[in-house]
């Protein structure tokens, strides 16, 4: 079976490459023009299992907005088109990870319909010099619309008494979830003999 894909979306304001195996062995080749969103990209990758290749050229010069929104909707493109008909797939995965401080759960179903639950804490307005902590939100509802999935985000902890959370640890132990959640989702159940894994016959 070869669950692959690749997707190219160019508009006025980004142009976008995504290429994805989701049997790979987690290798990523990421370059957005965001340094932190490059760093969460290759969280998916090595958490996730996928070999992904992710390459955007986008108008930083306005802000990151259009580059981060178009990444994150060419990448669940591409997931959605990688998983065919999803015949034979877990369909659904969850994880709970801690980072530190911080712990957070993610909750996914490869559905066919776009739904997503995100939350938590505010944070710090940036991480890093160019990335808008307002922006995770917006990656999952981009990702999970293209992708065509049922996600579920929640930050359970964020900030040890008295402290203040940190965004980076937030926003990281979010993308490690996902990842993890992805993994268990869009694995192979070996018990499903090739069936897609719904009443209805299609996801």
């Amino acid at each position: 079976m070869n669950r692959t894909a690749r997707i190219e979306r160019v508009t006025n304001e980004t142009k976008v490459l995504v290429e994805i195996d989701l049997d790979g062995t987690g290798k990523a080749d990421i370059e957005t023009g965001v340094g932190f969103y490059d760093h969460m990209l290759h969280q998916i990758a090595r958490h996730g299992g996928f070999d992904l290749t992710v390459h955007t050229v986008g108008d930083l010069e306005i802000d990151a907005h259009h580059t981060m929104e178009d990444t994150a909707l060419a990448l669940g493109a591409a997931f959605d088109r990688a998983l065919g008909d999803k015949a034979g797939i877990r369909r659904y995965g969850s994880a709970t990870v801690p980072m530190d401080e911080v712990l957070v759960r993610a909750a996914v179903d490869l559905s066919g319909r776009p739904y997503v639950v995100h939350d938590e804490p505010a944070l710090s307005p940036y991480i890093g010099p160019v990335y808008p902590t307002s922006m995770t939100r917006h990656i999952w509802e981009s990702f999970g619309q293209s992708a065509r999935v049922t996600l579920h985000v929640d930050v359970l902890r964020a900030a040890r008494p008295g402290g203040h959370p940190d965004a980076h640890h937030v926003v990281e132990a979010q993308f490690k979830a996902v990842s993890r959640a992805l993994r268990e989702a869009t694995a192979i159940d070996p018990r499903s003999a090739g069936v897609v894994p719904s009443t209805k016959g299609a996801l």
